[in-house]
């Protein structure tokens, strides 16, 4: 009998302890996100530079979830383009890295599963925008003739803005 008052007791006392956690776990979530003016000026930076190299790239800055903040079809582009650099910075977001580290998973695994989702893409040219450890968003180009020069364009957007991700 004393085990059942014993077992009951700690039931209660556990039961109260939870009924106390509950409203720490009950606050909102708290997080940076990017601004419309930092998405447009690592937009402008990356295509002026790639300009500059002499290429025409389109350039897509997607938020923490993934959604198109802005997108810019490039002057001379190809139509690819467009859809290309949406998916390179939904890439680098989606797995908190540069887009073109899928092609080394694919090739080390050629069953990677997760290439199949929508939107994601095997080619270098997004880099994930990042507030510490905390991926806020993605930024991504496409036109340039090879996706290091994409990367380049974009990484010179992400420098831009640097000093507003802390």
């Amino acid at each position: 009998m004393s085990s059942i008052k014993r077992m009951t007791g700690l039931a209660i006392a556990s039961l109260g302890l939870f009924a106390l956690a509950l409203p720490a776990g009950a606050q909102l979530l708290q997080h940076k996100d990017l601004t419309a003016g930092m998405a447009m000026t690592m937009a402008e930076t990356a295509l002026a530079t790639c300009k500059a190299n002499g290429y025409a790239v389109s350039v897509t800055v997607v938020g923490r979830s993934g959604e198109v903040i802005l997108q810019v079809r490039g002057d001379n582009t190809g139509p690819h383009a467009f859809e290309n650099s949406m998916r390179k910075a939904y890439t680098a977001r989606t797995f908190r890295a540069p887009s073109g580290e899928i092609v080394t998973r694919l090739k080390n695994d050629p069953t990677f599963a997760l290439i199949h989702l929508n939107n994601i893409i095997a080619n270098q040219g997004g880099l994930p925008v990042k507030v510490g450890d905390d991926t806020i968003g993605g930024i991504g180009a496409s036109g340039a003739p090879g996706g290091e020069k994409d990367e380049a364009c974009v990484k010179a957007g992400l420098d831009k803005i640097a000093d507003q991700l802390k």
